[in-house]
This record gives structure tokens, sequence and C-alpha cells, in this order.
């Protein structure tokens, strides 16, 4: 399976949850895509179908494929404490996803994007991985020659969000990986313990 470039309004409203971060057509139309969207009586969803579809969202939300989800969700079950909050620190811990987190790209897949195309340092080093997992301490930078490119200022300029877990020089556009996140500080919108009851059946 590819990975999913079509519309991000539709996917964030089967979802019913603006996944993709603010949306100004998710907001217009916060229900269910389809021409009956807005009217169709929907039939009670099973167990299954819930816990399914709370997957479906976290993949959307971090941009992984099958494979490499359900990989992670294995590493995750192998360590010790609460296998849905390690499977989500995992997930936080992509390189990616941190590029995201530390406001050098305003969305993940722009993030996956720039680290494919080298503009992304790990401890010094070109890392062309998106899904290469860091380790507290790790520096993460932009490379030297991409630094004047318009699209990571442009970001950089607008970034906002802080978290705890992450550490920022604008100066040097460099930023460290402390540690891996508690769960209430992630602030996305999943129901971990769904996708482990159904990866455990």
């Amino acid at each position: 399976m590819a990975r999913y470039i079509g519309p991000k309004s539709r996917i964030a409203r089967k979802f019913r949850d603006p996944i993709f971060g603010p949306d100004k057509h998710y907001e217009k139309k916060n229900y269910p895509p389809g021409m009956h969207g807005q009217t169709k009586r929907r039939s009670k969803q099973s167990e299954y179908g819930t816990q399914l579809m709370e997957k479906q969202k976290a993949k959307y939300t971090y941009g992984i494929l099958e494979k490499q989800f359900k990989n992670t969700f294995i590493r995750a079950s192998r360590k010790k404490g609460i296998t849905g909050e390690i499977l989500l620190q995992l997930i936080e811990a992509r390189l990616d996803n941190v590029v995201y987190r530390l406001g050098i790209a305003p969305t993940r897949s722009g993030a996956r994007q720039l680290v494919g195309h080298r503009h992304i340092t790990v401890n010094g080093r070109v890392c062309n991985v998106p899904s290469y997992e860091l380790k507290p301490g790790d520096i993460i930078a932009v490379r030297e020659r991409s630094k004047s490119m318009e699209t990571i200022t442009d970001a950089l300029e607008s970034r906002s969000s802080q978290y705890s877990w992450l550490e920022w020089d604008g100066a040097m556009m460099a930023g460290k990986f402390m540690n891996y996140p508690e769960r209430s500080e992630i602030p996305e919108n999943i129901r971990e313990q769904l996708i482990v009851e159904l990866y455990s059946k």
C-alpha cells in the first residue's frame, strides 16, 4: 500500500477529528464524508470496528504505513511498562515527527520530505530515514546549506508550540531530544488502549 496523498479534510471528517491540524474545510463540514454524511443513520459500530478505527486514526495522524506501525507495536509490547504509552513514545521519537514538533516543518508530511531530501542532520551526520528512532540526548539540526531554505525559515517564523521533552536553539537551528514524553505531554487525541486490544486479539 502506498502512502496516502489524497484530501486530508476527508480523512479528518472520517474520524470526526482534525488530525492534521487546524482545517477550515473540516470546521465547515464536521460530519462524515459521502452524499449521506449529514443525514445517514449509521448502525452501532462493533467493538472491533471501534478498535480498528482508532488504529487507522493513529496511522493517518503520524503518516505511518501498516507494516511499520505493527512492527513498532511489537517492539513496544516487548518493553516493560504500559504498552499503549510506550507505542506512542516510540512513534514520537521518530525523526520525522520530531522535526515536525520542533517547528522545522509545518506538517509531518513536510518533515518527512525534508528528511528524505537530506536537509536534516542527527548528531552532525545527515540522516535521510524518516523512521529513524532518536535516543535521549540526540541533536537534530538543519543542514548548514539548507538553513536559508524558504520552506524552513517560514516554518520556523510561525513556530509556536513548545514541548518539554524537546529543546530548541534558534540561532543554531538545532534541537535536542531530551527524553521520551509522558503520555500526558502528547497532545494527540488517540485512545491507545483500543489499539493494544486490537493487536492482542
